[in-house]
Order: C-alpha cells, then structure tokens, then sequence
C-alpha cells in the first residue's frame, strides 16, 4: 500500500504492517515519518528495537538473522534498517523479499532511504514490500503543496493563518523544511496563539534584525530618500531575506494604487483601509499621501517589484537589491515633491 505522509498518522492509528519503507529527499518528513512509525510500533508492544545499516553490497544475513532469532527481552521487535546507497542489490532485494514472504507476527521491519532509484521502485521486491506492508515517500512540497504544509502545521500549533500570511511564510523557507519548522516553533514562544496575519508574522518572527522592514516604507512614504538607503543597506548587510523586502515595498504600494484608484473613480476609500489594516490615526495621512501620488507612478513601480520577483527567483540577471532601491527611492522622491 502506497501513502503520502499526510496519510500515515491516520493509517498508524490501526494496528501496524508488517513492513514499512520510508524514502525521499526530504530530511524533516523523512525523520518526523520514521518516529511515527516507531513510536505507533512500541504502543503494539515492539519494544525491542534492532537498528542495521546496509546497502546494495552489504551483508543481508544480518536482516534474515535479526528477523528470525527470538529477543531475550521482549515478545516483539522492531527491525530498523537504514540504506546508505540508491538501492538494495541482489542480495538485499532476496532478504526483503523472504521477510514480506514468511511474516512474522512478532517482528516489524522499518527501511529508511534517504535515497533509492527507479528502478528499485519498479523491482520484484519492492513490489513485495507493497504487498505486504506500506510504502511512503517525502518529497520537498513547492507552491500551493507547500502552504498546505505550512497551514497544517500552524494549525497544530494553535494558528489560524490567513492565505497571505502562508504566503510569505512559503517564500521565505521555499526547499527548507526544516528552517520553516523552526520558525513556526519560534512563532509559538513570541506570540499567543489565534489568528495570524502576514504583517502579525513579521512582527513576531523577524523582528530580531536592527533596522525593522517597516522602517523602509515609512521613510519612503516621509520622503526621507538618506534614511530608504541607510535602511536597505542595514538589510541587505544582515542578509534579510529578499522576499521579505519585496513584499513590504509591495504591499505598500498597492495600497497606495488602491486608494489612489477609488479617489479617482469615487470608490469605497474606506473599504481599502480596511483591507489593508491602516489604524486609525493613520488614515488621514495615508489618504493625503494617495491623492498626491500619481497612479502610473504607483504602477510602474509595481511593475518594478514584478522586476524585482523575477529576480529573486533566478529568473533574470537583474540584482534583486538594486532593484529595491529603484523601487523606494521612486517612492521616497515621489513623496518628497510638495502637493500640486
């Protein structure tokens, strides 16, 4: 039987397999995968655990010999072996395929490969682990898979996260498993859980650099040009993360164009303010600084910050941080100019 992680805690609840074969590039959810299945294996009474490592030229005598000896401590136990290569070779696939054939009540049999071909997938023996046991593999999750993750794992924490909290989350540890839980454990020491929203994320999980990523957009929106580079510069030299620039100059600007739009059309200004959470003492200067922007302004720099995306993600040669100071000093110049 083949499962996705996702699906193993619901199939560990019933009484274990037989056999079990974990593999995947992934670190976190091959790790978290195996402590499942141990921890479900020592609640049926596996409490010996017998831990082998072994690959395509290894001895697997060892795996006939650990399964079929009897445990002088306990009634039942868990065979543990982990491959170190990309496959199992002959002897290998022989040994796991007389432990799927024989079955034995008393032993349950654990592989974990961090890597395995193709064609062992697609080999006899495999196929009799599939019989007989379950087959789960991890892979690194990207888009949207990758916000399901994070959003069942904020979840557990006790957060309910909005949909463009996940998104920058998602952006900032996008290949890195293992850095995402670790800011998700950090996010549950700063903050109470409940509702979490994108700028609640930044708040409480990147605060600890010197100069605060807001820090950018008010002085660009004060027109201080000296202080929008002072700031960018002290970014960049404690390596924030370039997504997280980019979407606070982002965001800012597309209130900016919002609110510039509804003044222009007789819009719902009130509306914007509330979408985009701009408090309340706030508002008047924020709805000052729409009407003095010009809305193709506010738009091409928003196409700058698509500019900028591009750029993060490898897809030009453009340098992302040089394009963030084109974007806030654009905003920063723009808001110096007195009102006309």
């Amino acid at each position: 039987m083949r499962l996705d992680p996702t699906q193993l805690s619901a199939a560990l609840r019933r009484p274990p397999a037989p056999a079990y074969l974990l593999f995947g590039d992934e670190p976190l959810q091959l790790g978290e995968a195996a402590d499942a299945v141990r921890a479900a294996a020592r609640t049926h009474g596996f409490s010996e655990r017998t831990c082998l490592e072994a690959d395509a030229n290894a001895d697997w005598s060892a795996l006939d010999h650990a399964a079929a000896s009897l445990s002088l401590f306990a009634e039942r136990r868990l065979v543990e072996v982990r491959l170190t290569g990309d496959g199992v070779g002959n002897n290998g696939a022989k040994a796991i395929r007389r432990y799927c054939e024989r079955g034995a009540d008393d032993v349950l049999l654990l592989l974990i490969a961090p890597r395995l071909d193709w064609k062992s997938l697609a080999s006899k023996w495999a196929q009799a682990l599939d019989a007989a046991g379950v087959i789960v593999q991890v892979r690194q999750p990207q888009g949207r898979r990758l916000q399901d993750w994070l959003r069942g794992r904020l979840t557990r924490a006790g957060f309910q996260p909005t949909d463009e909290a996940l998104a920058l989350l998602a952006e900032r540890v996008e290949g890195n498993l293992l850095a995402a839980a670790q800011e998700i454990e950090k996010l549950g020491l700063l903050r109470t859980p409940g509702p979490l929203d994108a700028e609640a994320l930044l708040t409480s999980v990147y605060d600890s650099a010197r100069y605060d990523l807001f820090d950018l957009t008010n002085a660009a929106v004060a027109g201080d040009r000296a202080r929008v580079l002072r700031v960018l510069h002290g970014l960049q030299a404690e390596d924030t993360a370039p997504p997280l620039v980019l979407w606070v100059l982002a965001r800012e600007l597309r209130k900016l164009a919002a609110l510039g739009f509804a003044l222009a059309n007789r819009g719902d200004t009130g509306a914007v303010l509330r979408e985009y959470r701009v408090p309340d003492a706030r508002r008047s200067a924020t709805l000052a600084m729409a009407r003095q922007l010009p809305l193709p302004m506010l738009w091409q720099l928003l196409a700058r910050c698509a500019d900028a995306d591009l750029a993060i993600k490898g897809r030009s040669r453009a340098d992302p941080w040089a394009l963030f100071v084109d974007i806030a000093d654009g905003l920063a110049a723009a808001a110096a100019r007195p009102p006309s």
